[in-house]
């Protein structure tokens, strides 16, 4: 079996040379001489105007002209279309939507007779004539709202929006707040049962 093989495959290589050896080549013995033949009109030279070539390189132009047109179009964002003189106002509309800052309250806080539980809190700060005051929202709940003091210090914070507290004392936590409208900041007392 493994003679029949290799008998197998010798021939197949060797059949190839044997029948390229019975073709009959061009008395030349160059393909080459002829490869103009088939078509003496398709391959000439003609001489061509410069109106010819500017208007062939313009159809060039607008054939990618029109390329980049399309893949511009697909690359515009669908959507409310966005213009630089109504920056603020886009501003303005998300401050109030979703960023509000949110602080992480480990201790309970007294609010009026009552008490602010431990939790997560979005402080909001709310000016009411020339009350100001930072409310605590749990959800869409006001949960607690604290007399502030207004004050043109931005606590040396990087961002506009922005809402932290600190230790003030044992007894006491200290509240900032800060958004595109003003800052405030309020001295809340722990709750001690």
């Amino acid at each position: 079996m493994k003679k029949f093989l290799i008998l197998a495959v010798s021939l197949l290589f060797i059949s190839p040379a044997v029948i390229a050896d019975d073709v009959d080549l061009p008395a030349t013995g160059d393909l080459w001489d002829n490869w103009n033949s088939a078509g003496d009109d398709y391959r000439s030279n003609k001489n061509v105007t410069d109106e010819d070539f500017d208007k062939a390189i313009k159809q060039i132009e607008d054939k990618k002209n029109k390329r980049a047109n399309k893949l511009k179009k697909k690359q515009i964002p669908k959507g409310e279309e966005f213009h630089q003189s109504n920056e603020t106002e886009i501003i303005n509309e998300n401050s109030e939507k979703d960023t509000l800052p949110v602080l992480s309250i480990p201790v309970e806080l007294k609010a009026g007779d009552g008490f602010l539980p431990v939790g997560h809190y979005q402080i909001k700060g709310e000016k009411d004539g020339d009350n100001v005051y930072i409310n605590f929202y749990q959800s869409q709940y006001l949960m607690a709202k604290f007399p502030a003091v207004e004050t043109n210090d931005d606590f040396d914070e990087e961002t506009i929006t922005f809402g932290k507290w600190f230790t003030e004392g044992d007894d006491k936590i200290k509240v900032i707040f800060g958004s595109m409208d003003f800052n405030a900041y309020t001295v809340i007392e722990l709750y001690n049962p």
